[in-house]
């Protein structure tokens, strides 16, 4: 009897050792991703934040030609209502002026949403996949902790053997 305590003692004590080996490596891939991620995030800020600098640029030189633009069309709806009658080419040259401003102002939106979208797309592709890969390592330590335990479980006989086998397929 006293052999068979010895033995499952260093049994338990080799386990024991093997599991604070998994565990450190674990601790040191983790520690490695991290660092990863933290360089990509690094990464995403260096690229993400020019394009978002000259977006603001872009919107700020544009927000005084479209609130000119708008002063423009609105005194040129006053003169209209001043001048009744629609005869007279003098009388057409603030609505010629208005549709080159209006064409202008169409040019510069589309301009700075392609340049915004474009933003959106790069910031997505950058950041997500690496999210997703977190993510999926995450899932993976939770899986393999899950199974850890379910085995514990199985050994020490707290749950039948056919429940253990459907948690591991849900």
């Amino acid at each position: 009897m006293q052999f068979w305590l010895e033995f499952f003692s260093i049994v338990a004590a080799i386990a024991l050792v093997v599991q604070v080996v998994i565990l450190t490596a674990l601790f040191f891939q983790l520690r490695r991703t991290t660092e990863s991620v933290n360089r990509l995030v690094g990464d995403l800020h260096s690229r993400v934040g020019p394009i978002l600098t000259r977006v603001q640029i872009l919107l700020d030189d544009t927000q005084p030609k479209i609130s000119s633009m708008v002063n423009d069309a609105s005194h040129i709806v006053y003169l209209a209502r001043l001048r009744a009658s629609p005869s007279g080419c003098d009388q057409l040259a603030p609505a010629v002026r208005l549709r080159g401003q209006l064409v202008q102002v169409d040019r510069i939106l589309t301009g700075t949403l392609e340049a915004v979208e474009d933003a959106g797309a790069k910031f997505k592709h950058s950041l997500w996949r690496p999210v997703q890969k977190a993510s999926a390592l995450v899932q993976g330590i939770k899986v393999g902790l899950d199974l850890l335990r379910s085995r514990r479980r199985r050994r020490s006989g707290d749950e039948p053997r056919e429940q253990q086998e459907e948690e591991l397929f849900i």
